[in-house]
């Protein structure tokens, strides 16, 4: 319709209209950008330090290795009849494969805890990956291939019994 024919008040009311939708076209911009930029990958490299046998501390931060889950550092499990200590074991065979060399990790989101979630690699191999197969730690959301290798070959945590780690800080809480 001709705008010049339309009626004052008809012309106001579609003004309006307008901009009430450039209004929310520039919003929908807005939040389209706010949710690209939080997932922006951010990388880093170095030296890693070992927390426990899923998170590692690099460039200051404290990464959480994404996609695995370890034992908990005070978690027992057991091999032949005996319990060992796998989340300490989980934890000190993170560290040996820190202490190679550099590692770089590309921070994929954040956890609840506000950690961030992290794919690494160490001497250039995918380290999550690795420690999946090595029965060192579960796969979490990914790596499924990785556990069903470490599973049939008895490796690590499969050579025995434990409990998963999710289960046992359900029933272990944080204070």
């Amino acid at each position: 319709m001709n705008r010049t024919l339309m009626r004052p008040r008809a012309r106001r009311s579609r003004r309006l209209i307008d901009g009430m939708a450039a209004l929310a076209l520039l919003g929908g911009l807005a939040v389209l950008l706010g949710v690209q930029e939080k997932k922006t990958r951010v990388s880093l490299a170095g030296r890693g330090e070992a927390i426990d046998g899923d998170s590692l501390r690099l460039g200051g931060r404290e990464l959480r290795l994404d996609g695995i889950d370890a034992p908990e550092l005070h978690q027992l499990c057991e091999r032949e009849g005996h319990p060992y200590e796998c989340g300490r074991l989980a934890r000190r065979v993170l560290a040996e494969r820190l202490a190679r060399g550099s590692v770089s990790c590309d921070v994929v989101g954040d956890d609840r805890y506000g950690r961030g979630l992290a794919r690494c690699k160490a001497e250039g191999k995918d380290l999550n990956a690795a420690l999946v197969r090595e029965g060192i730690a579960l796969a979490y959301g990914a790596y499924a291939n990785e556990e069903a290798e470490a599973r049939s070959a008895r490796r690590g945590l499969w050579a025995g019994s434990f409990e998963r780690p999710a289960d046992w800080r359900r029933r272990h809480p944080h204070p």
